[in-house]
């Protein structure tokens, strides 16, 4: 039993350990068959995973920035044979020539290391958009990449999207409170009122992202955690809806990073938003 039990956290530990590595940026190029609009392309993926292997993100395939597709994708991870299937969803935004129509596609992709490098390597099939039509087919080898050559999103589900899109908000200053600097890509933020529980209540914004609206600050946390991407400047911002009983709005930020732990405390008003930047380095 006791070795049974050794062997799991070690599997468990491994995974995750793996797991956690997939997380940024993979930029390469991608194959067509006969008859897709262009022979080859570039391709860039920006993968987040979750603790139960799950996987989510961005993919963008271009000939240059000014063509592309810019499709969301969802997909799992096995730590154990190291595989990976990568389908996408919505077309998000695109820009192709006029006799090209933008595929639907599903990656099957496996990870590997040779010392430094990173290589997710690879097929992919798909379908045209608003369509069943088979695009042809073909092979895909990524690289991980320090840098983006697309901007990063921030993820947001429907709801927060698309209440953000009617929300009116008032023209306010932003105050730098502290930058943190972080070196783990998994970021836990806990949100508390700061004094007196008096019904302060507040909107979070990640990189221009709605994270949390309205919510009342309490002795109990508002809690939420995003993964950050190497060498990705993010700004959080505190948009207070109202200034409570006794102005101003005040809370305590908790930021938990791997095994390092900051306290903040934040102060917004009618006329300013108190904001705390983060950047993640390798």
């Amino acid at each position: 039993m006791r070795r049974s039990f050794l062997f799991a956290l070690l599997v468990i530990g491994s995974s995750s350990l793996m797991a956690q590595s997939i997380t940024g940026i993979w930029r390469g190029k991608r194959t067509q068959g006969a008859q897709g609009c262009f022979p080859e392309y570039f391709l860039e993926l920006h993968i987040t995973w979750a603790n139960d292997n799950s996987l989510m993100g961005n993919a963008y395939s271009y000939v240059d920035t000014k063509q592309f597709t810019k499709i969301n994708f969802t997909g799992r991870y096995n730590p154990l044979n190291k595989r990976m299937v990568i389908t996408e969803n919505a077309v998000l935004q695109y820009s192709v020539p006029a006799n090209c129509i933008p595929c639907i596609k599903t990656y099957d992709l496996t990870w590997s290391k040779n010392g430094a490098l990173e290589v997710l390597l690879g097929d992919w099939k798909g379908h045209e958009m608003g369509n069943n039509n088979v695009c042809p087919p073909g092979k895909i080898t990524l690289n991980r990449e320090k840098t983006p050559t697309f901007p990063v999103d921030v993820y947001q589900n429907d709801t927060l999207m698309n209440l953000q899109k009617n929300l009116k908000l008032q023209e306010r200053q932003k105050e730098v409170v502290q930058t943190v600097v972080i070196d783990t890509s998994v970021i836990k933020i806990e949100l508390y009122d700061n004094a007196e529980i008096d019904d302060d209540t507040v909107s979070i914004f990640l990189n221009n992202s709605l994270l949390l609206h309205k919510k009342r600050l309490t002795d109990r946390p508002l809690t939420f955690q995003f993964n950050a991407f190497p060498n990705t400047e993010y700004e959080l911002m505190m948009y207070a809806e109202n200034l409570g009983r006794i102005p101003p709005n005040t809370s305590l930020m908790v930021i938990t990073a791997g095994k390092k732990r900051y306290e903040v405390r934040l102060s917004s008003s009618e006329q300013k938003s108190a904001v705390v930047k983060f950047k993640y380095t390798q």
